[in-house]
Formats: C-alpha cells, structure tokens, sequence
C-alpha cells in the first residue's frame, strides 16, 4: 500500500473479518517487524499489509500471493512489490485491485515491464452462493459422521416431532437457521455489485477509442423468431457495456438471460432483442431500470429509416437535430464558444468543433469529427 495510515485500516477490517492480518510500515520498530515476520514464516500469521518500503527485502517462503490493493504509481514499485512471491525457482501469483480511473497506470505498468496482466473475473452472487451452499452441505456430510453425537439428538429431535406434530425436515431446517444466527447463508440475487465490472482488456483493445463510422458495437448472442427489437436510451456516450444491459435486464427485469437476443451498442442508444409478447405494462417497469447512471426508457425500435428521422428531428437546440440544432463550436477557439448547429437546417449537426474550440475540441473538427468533416457520428 501506498501510506503507513492505510496499512493499519486494511489490517483493522481484516482482523474484525477473522481473519489473522497485521500492518508493517515505517514507524514499526525494529523488533516488532523482526516479530511479524517471524510469525509469518511460523504460519501464526496469514496476511501482512505493508507499505512500498516496508515490503523491500522481505524473502518469505510462505507468500504465495502478493496483493497490489492500490495500484503502484511507477513500474519500479510494482516491480518490487511483486517480487516478494515466486522467489528462488518458487511459484507465486500477483493480483492487483485497479479502478477505471487507475487504468492508464495498469497500461504503462504494462508497457514498461512488457507484461500484459490477464483480467480476473471477480466472483458473482452466484458464485458465492454455489460455494456457500458447497459448504453447508460439506459441514452437514461431516457432522454426520460423528455417530455419537448424532444419536444424543436424534432422541431431542425425535421428542420434538412427536410433542409439536412437526415434520422432520422442518425441525432441520429451523436447527439451519438457529446455527446460521443472523447472516443470511444465500446473498440476495437482485443485488449483485458484481453485475457492472470493468471490462479492462477490451478497453486497452480499443485504446478508449469508438468506432471512426460510428455504428454500434454488436454483441453477438443468438436470436430467434420470438424476439423483437427494442430501443434504449444508453450507448457508447455512457460507456455502456453488453453485460451491463444483460445483468440489469435479467437481475432487474426479470427477463431470462436466453430471452435476449442480440445487442448493438451506438453512439447515442441501444438496440436489444427481447420477447415479442412484452406488455406496455412491462415495458413501463424495464424503463425505470437505470444503466450507467440513467433510466434505459425502452421502446419497441421502428427500424433504421424512422430511427434516423427521429433523430434528425432536433429542432432548434435538438441534440443531434437539423435547423440550428447540433453543438459547433465558435471560430476563435476561446471559451466563448456556445454550442451551435450548421447554417443549413439539415442532418449534418452534432457534435462539431469549430476552428479552434467545439465539444472538448482541438484542431478543425474537435473530438468528435466525421471523415467528412460535417460533425457527428454517422449510422
């Protein structure tokens, strides 16, 4: 970890977790440090939070995983960060926690050190689910196995049934809930925030950057005869991702995951096929589930042609419409630079720089430029 401060909270929630954690950093005296890792070799200790300089040096056999749980700033400290596992013909991994923000730290880290990492799949509710019931029914196989204690409650039990007329598998299941206490043993499915994970290797396959024709990036599921097309209101603009629309529609919506077709991602919206027998009732529930940040307010898709004519409707101030609509910006670059749409009330608004300025713009054509220079992306 970067500061001393943040290796003693990690070590504090960890140790509330049960688990056997401990911080070593600068102002740790010498003798305890000689201490933790003493206790680290001895296995008396699992886990040890340290800081970049604290970490230098430490040769123990027993660290089979080194954790980045921020990521370094420069590649020299990753380096050596992880050269604390798989030391002398030793094997060992290294994870690193990194946010959509850090990821041009993960590039150059990359880059530097001519490593690419392989992105983890971080565990879902289901996964955790799977692996907690794996668990229960491992603890239930190995209680079963002491004879002796079984047959002292099988009387209890077997009281308790005759006396309350109450069937077996009942009293077991209230015993299940007594043992669990007050955590629930199943997470609840609707509330995944694994849901809308980060998708870091497509994003250094993209290099951040969209389509240059600007058509939607399709997603491709199997499609049948059943399913229609419908519009929602997210797109590449929001950084939107196939998964993400899938996980909300099924979690949120309670749409089958096999119920949804194909997925085109564009600028602006996107198309997803779902069944064709959808109520105006449900369609009203789905437009109130928020992806990226904003209601999707589905609606059955007219096609491309009535697609384009609605969009081109921009009016005066329209997003991308025609008429004085479209963002342009001023001629001299400066922050007076309003936004403004094309003299000729056509389609060829949108985003549009002007010499100097335009949306976030540079150059002729700001950031977002067609080839043919007349502003937007084109579908």
């Amino acid at each position: 970890m970067r500061t001393k401060s943040e290796t003693e909270q990690l070590a504090d929630k960890l140790r509330a977790r049960g688990l056997s954690a401990s911080a070593i950093n600068g102002d740790i005296a010498q003798n305890q440090r000689e201490r933790l890792v003493s206790d680290l070799k001895a296995g008396k200790l699992d886990i040890l939070i340290a800081t970049d300089v604290a970490a230098r040096g430490l040769d123990v056999e027993r660290i089979t995983h080194v954790v980045n749980f921020d990521i370094p700033t420069d590649p020299e400290s990753y380096v050596h960060r992880i050269g604390r596992t798989g030391r002398a013909g030793r094997t060992g991994a290294a994870i690193s926690f990194v946010t959509p923000r850090e990821r041009r730290l993960l590039n150059h880290i990359e880059r530097v050190t001519r490593q690419p990492m392989e992105q983890m799949r971080l565990p879902s509710v289901a996964d955790v689910n799977e692996t907690r019931l794996s668990r229960f029914d491992d603890a239930i196989t190995a209680a079963l196995e002491e004879t002796a204690r079984i047959e002292a409650f099988r009387d209890i039990i077997d009281h308790y049934v005759r006396h309350h007329d109450v069937p077996e598998s009942d009293v077991a299941a209230a015993l299940a809930v007594v043992a669990q206490g007050d955590d629930p043993l199943l997470l609840d499915p609707n509330n995944d925030p694994m849901a809308n994970q980060p998708d870091f290797s497509r994003d250094r396959r993209d290099n951040g950057r969209d389509n240059r024709d600007g058509g939607g990036r399709r997603e491709r599921r199997e499609s049948n005869g059943n399913l229609q097309a419908y519009r929602i209101e997210v797109g590449k603009r929001n950084r939107v991702e196939p998964r993400q629309i899938v996980g909300a529609l099924a979690n949120e919506g309670g749409i089958g995951r096999d119920d949804i077709g194909a997925i085109n991602i564009y600028p602006a919206f996107t198309i997803v096929e779902l069944p064709r027998d959808l109520s105006r009732d449900d369609l009203n529930r789905l437009g109130g589930i928020r992806v990226a940040g904003q209601n999707i307010d589905i609606r059955p898709d007219n096609g491309p042609a009535k697609r384009r004519r609605d969009d081109d409707r921009g009016g005066r101030g329209g997003y991308g419409g025609g008429g004085r609509g479209g963002y342009r910006g001023n001629r001299d670059g400066d922050d007076r630079g309003g936004y403004r749409g094309n003299r000729d009330g056509d389609d060829r608004g949108g985003y549009r720089g002007g010499r100097g300025g335009g949306y976030n713009g540079g150059g002729r054509g700001g950031n977002y430029r067609d080839r043919d220079d007349r502003g937007g992306n084109r579908y």
